[in-house]
């Protein structure tokens, strides 16, 4: 892989700062979550170089932690900014001709637009690859649910967002045999949507959750800080796809509907992938599917900003192809897992309505 780039990630702490504190450095364990959510709203803390990524045998970049929780970012958003800026300055520092946004940090940049004027790093939200591999989640899972029509319902959530918009789009550009509902909290974005694609596949719009209730396979695509989706929002034997960090499903979940499979989103496999110094919450050889969209445009030498704000599907088809290029090193969706256990997919009992 000589030649190529090379790439930083930004990442940050999720809903239990000190467990996510303790992968950068495990003494940073023993200290109470109080300290840690005052400190890190309070202190001007710099960005740290929290891991280094090693793919093919190969250094190719680095995790850099912006030190701020999801819900300071959520809660702060110029705050945020700045320390995801830094990050980014950071990234730069450390020789990357790319860096890619995890989870918020894609969020509070408006999906990277804040930073368009950087020319000293390309950019990329991660969000093509994220609504491709998605994609090919779905379609791997529609056999798989049950469904209590003669077609299968989907239910997106957060489909006005960039990656739902994107999902969108691919479904109903090789229309599947389902009935799409886009859940969002606002509705002209939502409706603009479901116009755009109103010829080509079936769909209809909702504004609350409570609208997941009777859909065989939900989607959840929103940016939250907190778990959204509870027991009693599932039809019997629904299929949840969980493609948000930090995730909106609690293994609590699980415990409550044992009828219901929560299936990880958004997961991608490459073997070789080896990160030294922490981690970021997946097994070696498993990355988040933004994560891996950086890797790929560094690997095959992308320069300049890549996916900002909502992607389009050409820029989705060209990083599609662009995995394939890499297809020797993985880059494609990971085999199931439900809160990081493996599960074999059956086919579940369908009842028509």
């Amino acid at each position: 892989m000589s030649g190529t780039g090379t790439f930083g990630f930004t990442v940050h702490p999720r809903a239990r700062l000190r467990e996510d504190l303790a992968r950068a450095w495990r003494p940073l364990g023993l200290v109470p979550e109080s300290v840690y959510d005052a400190a890190l709203r309070r202190l001007p803390l710099p960005p740290v170089t929290m891991a280094g990524v090693q793919i093919g045998g190969e250094r190719v970049g680095h995790i850099v932690l912006v030190p701020f929780g999801a819900r300071h970012l959520l809660s702060d958003i110029e705050g945020g900014r700045r320390r995801v800026s830094r990050a980014v300055d950071r990234a730069a520092a450390l020789g990357a001709d790319v860096v890619g946004l995890g989870a918020l940090t894609a969020t509070v940049t408006a999906g990277g637009a804040t930073l368009r004027g950087r020319s000293d790093i390309g950019v990329t939200n991660g969000n093509a690859f994220t609504a491709a591999i998605v994609e090919d989640q779905i379609r791997m899972l529609l056999p798989h649910v049950s469904a209590r029509a003669t077609r299968a319902h989907i239910a997106i959530v957060g489909a006005s967002g960039s990656v739902g918009t994107a999902v969108t789009k691919l479904l109903a550009r090789d229309p599947a045999e389902a009935r799409l509902t886009l859940i969002a909290r606002t509705a002209p974005r939502l409706e603009a949507l479901a116009a755009s694609v109103a010829g080509d596949v079936d769909v209809t719009v909702a504004l609350s959750i409570d609208a997941v209730r009777d859909a065989d396979l939900v989607v959840l695509l929103t940016a939250s800080a907190d778990t959204i989706l509870g027991p009693d929002h599932l039809a019997p034997g629904a299929v949840v796809l969980d493609a948000t960090q930090p995730r909106n499903t609690s293994p609590a979940l699980a415990t409550a509907r044992p009828d219901v499979l929560v299936v990880d989103g958004g997961i991608v496999s490459i073997p070789s992938l080896r990160l030294s110094g922490g981690e970021i919450g997946l097994p070696d050889g498993r990355s988040y599917a933004c994560f891996a969209e950086t890797a790929i445009l560094a690997l095959t030498g992308h320069r300049g900003h890549f996916s900002i704000g909502n992607p389009t599907l050409d820029q989705i088809d060209h990083i599609r192809d662009l995995a394939v290029e890499l297809a020797h090193l993985g880059f494609h969706a990971a085999a199931p897992t439900s809160f990081g256990a493996p599960v074999v997919l059956e086919r579940r009992a369908t009842v028509i309505a």
